[in-house]
């Protein structure tokens, strides 16, 4: 007896997501959009049409794969489908294939080099990162005329949270990244008329989401997004338009300084202290490949052709700048003198810096009752305001931000030296009791790495036994 599979009908972000045809085809935004379905779904389809399609299912760990993907796959196509638990193949009548795997550290891409595939999906893609990416998108090759493609899911937040943004949101691209490749179909939780029905709850849980983790998991907010470290950030209000600063204003220049980049930043101040960041220096091996970043005396130059001529009231930069070299007995303090910069050493305390940047990014209404801040960021700083929003919490440290990406750092450590030179450090928020756990939320809670978990804690406590 021939056994047949029935597919229950996509909802119209999903049916969107099966007919893209781009090379890179992301999905999702939000939780409970029906991201997982339409992968799976994907895949199996494209699999019954071509024979011999070779497809390869990756997430971070053996045990996401099984509770999300093995599993029910192995349910829906039994006696269909030949699944292999020591290859962990499911192989179809027509031997096309898709393969599951999991790549929980930078190495673990190494497994999958000189395999040839056909389409490669990363469930939950924010949570790989860019080179974990980039190398496994290597082996979408072959010789037949099969469709070559990379599916991704994902919701804000996470260590990959950075190049999904860049690629498939803020679409800015390197010059051997063709736009017309990346495809991105945002989905919410309200796209999902089956999980609308079957837990109508689902979203009232995320109402009460803690702040940030709610305008990731619930709207798919990619400037506020889990795991984020600044959920002051509103770019609303931090970002403005330049005009001419008054002549009176005091200026500073904030660095971050190594040969992987120089992050400098012109900051006026006006008569309330209100720091306003005008100009921006970013500049080193980060930038990519064909960047070999500025030596001292380099740096020392861009940062005067910064300054434009003007009475700089002081030249802020972290303390490692102090360190004497054993090579030459002098620190890069000493040689950025030589060449006419003076920096003035800021403090290098981490945690009091990151609550100074806090302090700056509150958002407070002015004398008129308008929402303003203590940091406000030109237009033009396009580094400042795409890595700022993006820094992510250091998950065995909470109250530190996280030192990975490390490319994102740079421009967020400048500021820093700055605002710790204004703000007193303020108290911490006491944690909230917890919730009633439902079957949704404990999938949301295996999906979480552990900074998003300590989030959580902090908001409930910790989840319920089970």
């Amino acid at each position: 007896m021939i056994k047949t599979l029935t597919i229950q009908p996509p909802q119209p972000k999903q049916e969107e997501f099966l007919r893209a045809k781009a090379m890179y085809v992301a999905y999702g935004g939000a939780r409970g959009g029906g991201k997982s379905w339409a992968l799976r779904t994907k895949l199996v389809l494209t699999c019954f049409r071509y024979p011999g399609y070779r497809a390869l299912i990756l997430r971070r760990t053996y045990k996401e794969l099984l509770e999300n993907h093995i599993d029910v796959l192995r349910r829906e196509l039994r006696g269909i489908c030949k699944y292999n638990g020591t290859d962990k193949k499911l192989t179809f009548p027509n031997e096309s294939t898709i393969e599951f795997g999991y790549c929980n550290h930078e190495s673990d891409v190494n497994r999958y080099q000189g395999i040839e595939y056909d389409a490669i999906a990363m469930d939950e893609g924010t949570h790989f990162t860019e080179y974990m990416f980039r190398t496994v998108a290597a082996s979408i090759r072959g010789t037949t005329e099969y469709p070559r493609r990379m599916y991704i899911t994902c919701n804000p937040g996470d260590i990959g949270h950075a190049w999904v943004k860049r690629l498939f949101i803020d679409r800015q691209y390197k010059d051997n990244e063709d736009p017309d490749d990346y495809v991105f179909i945002p989905a919410k939780v309200t796209d999902n008329a089956v999980l609308m029905r079957s837990n109508p709850k689902y979203i009232s849980w995320l109402d009460n989401l803690p702040d940030g983790i709610r305008e990731a998991w619930r709207d798919g907010d990619w400037d506020v997004f889990t795991g984020q470290f600044f959920t002051e950030w509103n770019r609303d209000i931090h970002v403005v338009e330049p005009f001419e600063i008054p002549k009176d204003w005091k200026l500073y220049i904030t660095i971050d300084y190594g040969m992987d980049m120089l992050a400098a930043y012109l900051i006026a101040v006006d008569e309330d202290g209100t720091g306003w960041v005008t100009d921006e220096v970013y500049e080193g091996r980060d930038n990519g490949e064909g960047h070999n970043g500025l030596i001292i005396s380099e740096a020392a130059e861009r940062l005067k052709k910064m300054a434009d001529k003007r009475r700089i009231t002081s030249w802020l930069a972290p303390p490692d700048l102090w360190s004497t070299r054993q090579e030459t007995g002098r620190s890069a303090a000493n040689i950025f003198s030589e060449h006419g910069i003076n920096l003035t050493k800021t403090s290098n305390d981490r945690l009091d810096g990151w609550y100074a940047v806090r302090e700056r990014l509150k958002v407070r209404p002015d004398i008129e009752g308008n929402p303003t801040a203590g940091l406000k960021i030109f237009r033009g700083c396009s580094n400042l305001i795409r890595t700022l929003p993006q820094l992510l919490y250091n998950p065995k440290k909470p109250s530190d931000a996280s030192t990975e990406p490390h490319e994102i750092t740079h421009a967020p450590d400048a500021i820093r030296g700055f605002c710790v030179y204004w703000t007193k450090k303020p108290k911490r928020k006491k944690s909230e009791s917890s919730l009633e756990w439902t079957e949704d939320m404990w999938e949301d809670w295996r999906n979480s790495n552990s900074t998003i978990r300590e989030l959580l804690r902090e908001k409930w406590g910790n989840p319920p036994t089970r």
